[in-house]
């Protein structure tokens, strides 16, 4: 069956702006740029653009993934800010509800990925071509049946946090491509971007941003 896109009615949250940043928090089943096709061209960058007409395009969220974002309002900020991912110098933190008990209470994941390409866009483990990619995590509380993590992705692959804890066992509940039977049985996609650390384009000062799941 094919995919219909049905963007939410929800509206992004201003978080912050001056005359170089602007942030805010991306509501789930809303695409952050464009996708191919007039049916897909409402999206955040689109829904900011009538009040922030200069806005630039720093990095993205999963359409299913709600959550803190960063644009850019100026050329000069966009640079800037895209290095900084690019260097990882920007600190992520998301917070997910994933099927089961979880454990130990901590570790990392340390597998690389690419694109599983006859289903696309479907990501996969892969020892030999795939990019290097790591997620730290901690878990906040767990029961048998779901526990809820803190997750730190220390590099930027698309999919990285579902593929890797659905490569634990563990995939995140409501996930539409990695999780099966009862684990995709949810409402949505329980993975929210909760805080983002950058240092701002023109003071270099160090800002933090943060917005609790709304699950």
């Amino acid at each position: 069956m094919s995919f219909v896109y049905q963007p939410t009615a929800e509206q992004p949250r201003l978080i912050h702006h001056d005359d170089q940043i602007l942030v805010v928090e991306k509501p789930a089943g809303l695409l952050s740029v464009p996708g191919r096709g007039e049916d897909r061209t409402d999206c955040l960058i689109n829904r900011l653009r009538g009040a922030f007409p200069t806005v630039l395009l720093v990095h993205r969220l999963d359409m299913d993934t709600s959550g803190i974002m960063v644009f850019a309002l100026t050329p000069h900020a966009q640079k800037h800010l895209g290095q900084q991912f690019e260097r990882r110098q920007v600190k992520k933190a998301y917070v997910a509800r994933l099927w089961g008990r979880l454990e130990p209470k901590e570790g990392r994941v340390d597998l690389p990925l690419i694109v599983d390409w006859p289903n696309r866009p479907r990501q996969k483990v892969d020892h030999a071509e795939g990019r290097p990619a790591q997620t730290d995590w901690r878990v906040i509380r767990a029961s048998d049946a779901e526990t809820r993590v803190r997750l730190y992705p220390l590099t930027g692959r698309s999919h990285q946090l579902r593929v890797h804890m659905a490569s634990l066992g563990h995939p995140i509940l409501g996930d539409p491509l990695y999780a099966t039977g009862p684990a995709a049985d949810h409402p949505r996609l329980m993975l929210h971007a909760e805080s983002l650390r950058l240092r701002h384009p023109d003071s270099n000062a160090t800002m933090s941003f943060s917005a609790p799941p709304p699950f």
